[in-house]
């Protein structure tokens, strides 16, 4: 500014002619291609408000800034209403600097006012280390015509627009190095958190140097001290074997993670831990089963001998699981699901000395295969061995002493003791055969104690638990049936009821019409159609009514008696009524229905002769005549009839003289 005194001082001197046409001073260096009273007007215009358009004109980095609110010149209240000249005055001789700067000059220079406070490092750095070319990488930069450095203007606030070249993670991480860093320098990174990386540490890998994961690899560049330049992406991290070595030689998954944790190689996941790539895949109760079962505390056992079940299992059979004398091994009749149900089928056990069917295929394994602790053991033992073979040997008999010797397979088999074998054909052999409806008969029905509608038998019979008796007295019908005919046959020898009835059912009765010859009524004619029951009226409940079908057991038979014996006679006369009324009882037969019909049909008289049997044979025209022209219906007492006799036998009694011709 002194400069700039002497020199307006001096040109106050001139005349007035002469400081029109003469500047008051040397241009600065940098506007040296101004200098010249000719070219003033090209900064000062024709007025002061034209300078500082000019001005911007020229210094086109400026104008950019402003443009953008970027700097210096676009910051602070007053910088719009201040002109150019206010800061950097000119007209001071060539060395002058154009910049006038605060007190203490540009190293006491208030970076805040460019909108860039400086912080950490930046704070001790001189200017020109900064405002150099090389770092001047803004668009307003190659507006700028000053090249030479230091350039005030042209720099970037990226931390990569300075530090690209000496990027220790050479541009991998991208341009925002304040993600991890901040000023204060380039380590430690205390704005990086590896939990929020691709990988986040946890376990022991977070007491691990970074440098033993990001500069491991000897093809990594070196920095020109020789440095190894650190690697951090891309690295490969999916697997643990992209950095630890495989201590099972690949015999395991390669996914390291499905047995260990960063807690270290000794901690195994266990629930993560995939058995399956094993040479022993885990299935069934194996599943649940905890490690130390098999590998012992602390992984002792790292490889159990596991070959076979007895391996880790105590034999439960004490070795009589055998197969072709040899032992067997559990798997072979049990699954790792559990021990039970056992895989030892029905159709296996055919295989043994006792095949199972009926009502043994339903019986529990259990029930015959029990549980004991065999002679000087100590472990109770599923026993496999069985010496039983008869049905004696598990069941007790239930018949008493009944059947002393015989053997159970004698009449029951596996389907239950319910069901027999002993087929009604082998009855034929005692004293009663079954037949008939005796075929139908259940067995307890007479061999049971309780004996539904038949007396019951003694207990001292030796019936047992079963209450069965084999052994009875009984063998005619009426020993166990009741006599509906017993009012007939009293006082006489009983008739067998075969010789009417068959052991199919009593009704209906065997006696057909040829053995109903053998009584005192032989059936012919119209006889033979008539049911029993019209005749025998003993065997109807009612009239009406049809034969009876109640029971016929001792305790349930019907208290009624049912007479066989015809009570109305054998004459015609006891059961039909004559349509003739007494007009034939004056015959020497009695009038006998018989003498004139014939069982066949009363409606015909094949027994009747005119000319025999009446006072009135006919003869002649006689012959032809119909009989109701001589026997005529008639109603006597209310009743009407045929009139049969007497009649009249004369001629005029029936017909009526003809008159001669020409009269008396």
């Amino acid at each position: 500014m002194r400069a700039v005194i002497i020199a307006v001082a001096a040109v106050m001197f001139l005349p007035v002619a002469a400081i029109a046409q003469i500047s008051p001073g040397r241009l600065a260096q940098p506007h040296q291609s101004l200098e010249g009273p000719t070219n003033c007007a090209r900064c000062h215009g024709a007025s002061p408000s034209e300078m500082p358009k000019r001005c911007l004109a020229c210094h086109r980095e400026v104008a950019w800034l402003i443009a953008r609110n970027r700097g210096v010149h676009a910051r602070g209240a007053d910088m719009a209403n201040r002109s150019c000249g206010s800061c950097h005055p000119d007209h001071a001789g060539s060395a002058f600097e154009m910049v006038a700067w605060d007190a203490g000059g540009k190293n006491a220079f208030d970076h805040r006012k460019s909108g860039w406070q400086l912080a950490g490092k930046h704070r001790t750095i001189r200017c020109e280390e900064c405002h150099q070319n090389q770092y001047r990488v803004s668009a307003g930069a190659a507006l700028s015509p000053r090249k030479s450095s230091p350039g005030w203007m042209g720099l970037e606030t990226d931390c990569a627009s300075c530090h690209r070249r000496d990027d220790p993670h050479q541009n991998a991480l991208g341009p925002n190095c304040q993600e991890c860093h901040d000023a204060a320098g380039w380590a430690p990174a205390p704005a990086f958190d590896h939990a929020k990386s691709r990988y986040p540490l946890t376990g022991l890998h977070q007491d691990v140097a970074c440098a033993q994961c990001h500069q491991s690899s000897p093809s990594d560049p070196v920095d020109a001290s020789g440095q190894r330049i650190p690697r951090f992406r891309p690295l490969a991290h999916t697997e643990c074997s992209n950095c630890h070595r495989d201590p099972h030689r690949g015999a395991l998954s390669a996914r390291c993670t499905s047995c260990h944790v960063t807690g270290g190689f000794d901690v195994i996941e266990k629930g993560a831990f995939d058995h399956s790539a094993t040479r022993y895949p885990l299935q069934g109760k194996h599943r649940s089963a905890r490690c130390d079962d098999c590998h012992g505390t602390a992984m002792a056992r790292p490889r159990p001998t596991f070959a076979a079940c007895a391996n880790c299992h105590a034999d439960a059979h004490a070795g009589e699981g055998t197969l072709a004398g040899a032992a067997a091994d559990c798997a072979v009749c049990h699954r790792v699901e559990g021990f039970r149900p056992s895989t030892f089928t029905v159709a296996r056990h055919a295989g043994t000395q006792f095949a199972l069917a009926g009502k043994h295929l339903s019986v529990a394994c259990g029930d015959c295969h029990t549980r004991a602790v065999p002679l000087g053991g100590k472990v109770t033992v599923t026993r496999l061995r069985l010496t039983s073979r008869t049905c004696a040997d598990c069941h007790a008999t239930p018949h008493g002493s009944q059947l002393p010797g015989t053997s159970c397979e004698s009449c029951h088999g596996d389907a239950g003791w319910a069901t027999m074998l002993y087929e009604r054909a082998l009855h034929a052999a005692t004293a009663l055969p079954l037949d008939g409806a005796h075929a139908a008969a259940s067995c307890m029905s007479c061999h049971g104690t309780n004996r539904p509608g038949l007396p019951a038998i003694r207990a001292e019979a030796g019936a047992g638990s079963a209450e069965v008796v084999f052994r009875l007295s009984e063998r005619t019908c009426a020993e166990c049936h009741a006599d509906p005919h017993r009012a007939d046959s009293a006082g006489k020898a009983p008739v067998d009821c075969a010789a009417c009835h068959t052991t199919r059912a009593f009704r209906e009765s065997t006696v057909n019409v040829a053995d109903h010859a053998r009584f005192k009524f032989a059936l012919d004619g119209a006889h033979r159609a008539v049911a029993c029951a019209a005749c025998h009226t003993g065997l109807t409940k009612r009239p009406g009514a049809t034969p009876s079908s109640g029971p016929t057991l001792l305790h349930e038979a019907q208290p009624k008696t049912v007479p066989l014996r015809a009570v109305k006679g054998t004459s015609c006369a006891a059961c039909h009524e004559t349509p003739h009324d007494v007009q034939f009882e004056t015959r020497m037969d009695g009038g006998r229905c018989d003498a004139c019909h014939r069982t066949e049909s009363f409606d015909t008289t094949p027994a009747f002769d005119h000319g025999r049997d009446s006072q009135y044979p006919l003869d002649g025209a006689h012959a032809g005549v119909s009989c109701d022209r001589c026997h005529r219906s008639e109603t006597v007492g209310g009743v009407k009839r045929t009139r049969y006799r007497p009649l009249p036998h004369r001629c005029e009694d029936c017909h009526v003289a003809k008159p001669t011709r020409g009269g008396s």
